[in-house]
């Protein structure tokens, strides 16, 4: 017999993670509290909700970034198919964009071993440590993901409000200082400033909160959903799909094989 333990119904009732939607669910629980009993299996508390919150406003939109290009192209070739214009501009999340929330946990992750037998590392032990994580991956050539930014050059303005939010509800903890220390040594190293970005401090909060990579791009992915059906919508009403497709026409020109 097939099983799944997130939800399921009968004629009288459709359960949540043994929750009755109608009774428990609708009208006393907002959206991040179901989304977080779903996946997670347990409602958040406040200060987690607040956190995830934010972290799903940040991912909503962009601009004309490749996954908003993704759904107006597709929207423009087959304007019926709002699914599948949103999902096109999904299926682009990856290394680069969207997907990067989960490269930098990982990348996080991995270097916070070094410390893993202390319990409250000190802001110098987070500051050598830093040190050695950007030598290591100058010389082995690995860029450090959730740093910098091409137009938030001199500080991303979201890292700013994600750092008051965790301080304010008390998950400011040792990833997203040692997120801070990386950021001094890496802008030291290269000469320039490069700034924890939006990437790398949703990424530091989600470890603090004591939850897995995977979420943390799934949370980007749910986000970004409700920017995507914006530009669907903004498209119908404001198309700039021929447009895109003009532009990219003029400054092209067939190569020989």
């Amino acid at each position: 017999m097939l099983k799944s333990y997130i939800g399921g119904g009968d004629p009288d009732h459709i359960r949540i993670r043994g929750f009755d939607l109608v009774e428990d669910l609708l009208d006393k629980h907002d959206f991040v509290d179901v989304l977080c009993l779903a996946i997670l299996g347990e409602f958040p508390d406040q200060k987690m909700r607040r956190l995830i919150n934010n972290s799903l406003v940040t991912s909503i939109d962009h601009g004309l970034t490749p996954s908003a290009l993704a759904t107006r192209l597709t929207l423009h070739g087959a304007p019926e198919s709002l699914q599948g214009a949103v999902a096109a501009g999904l299926l682009g999340a990856g290394s680069r964009f969207l997907g990067t929330v989960e490269v930098s946990a990982r990348f996080m992750q991995e270097a916070m071993n070094a410390l893993q037998g202390v319990s409250d590392p000190t802001d110098e032990q987070l500051r050598q440590l830093a040190d050695a994580v950007v030598a290591r991956s100058r010389a082995e050539r690995r860029k450090i993901p959730g740093f910098g930014h091409p137009i938030h050059v001199d500080g991303d303005p979201r890292t700013a409000r994600a750092l008051r939010i965790a301080q304010e509800e008390g998950y400011f903890g040792r990833h997203f200082r040692f997120a801070l220390q990386l950021s001094q040594a890496l802008s030291a190293d290269v000469g320039r400033p490069m700034p924890l970005n939006a990437t790398g401090s949703k990424a530091a909060v989600l470890l603090d909160l004591g939850l897995s990579p995977e979420f943390g791009k799934a949370l980007t992915l749910i986000g970004r959903v409700a920017g995507l059906v914006a530009h669907a919508f903004e498209e119908r009403k404001r198309p700039i799909g021929q447009d895109i497709w003009n532009m990219a026409a003029a400054a092209s020109e067939a190569g020989e094989p």
